[in-house]
């Protein structure tokens, strides 16, 4: 299993992003899937997440800003970044859990720098 995250970029504040994590297998086959972000200096965190279900979940400094989407004819997994602060800065990174695989899937993850 492949996940290829792209999408990050160089914004200013108050601007949008939109990231993709294409996997090389169905989506739908994942128990979940979600995005984490790594700050310079700081733990990997987890941003948002979502349910083979299509249930959402939300770190509560992104909520009302991110959206999380499943697209599972393009076997993808989206973030919409609206209203972007510089504190989003960092490397994003998608993962999938597996119900047949104790550690989750990770891509290699994609930069998000926003500047003041």
């Amino acid at each position: 299993v492949q996940l290829q995250a792209s999408g990050g970029g160089l914004v200013q504040a108050g601007e949008s992003l939109r990231l993709s994590c294409a996997a090389s297998v169905s989506v739908f086959g994942f128990n979940s899937m979600g995005w984490y972000r790594q700050a310079p200096g700081k733990q990997r965190e987890s941003v948002a997440s979502i349910t083979r279900g299509g249930t959402t979940n939300y770190v509560d400094s992104v909520e009302g800003r991110f959206t999380i989407s499943r697209d599972d004819t393009k076997n993808t997994v989206f973030l919409q970044m609206n209203s972007l602060k510089p504190e989003d800065t960092g490397v994003y990174y998608c993962n999938a859990v597996s119900r047949f695989r104790a550690s989750p899937y990770w891509g290699q993850g994609t930069q998000v720098t926003v500047s003041s």
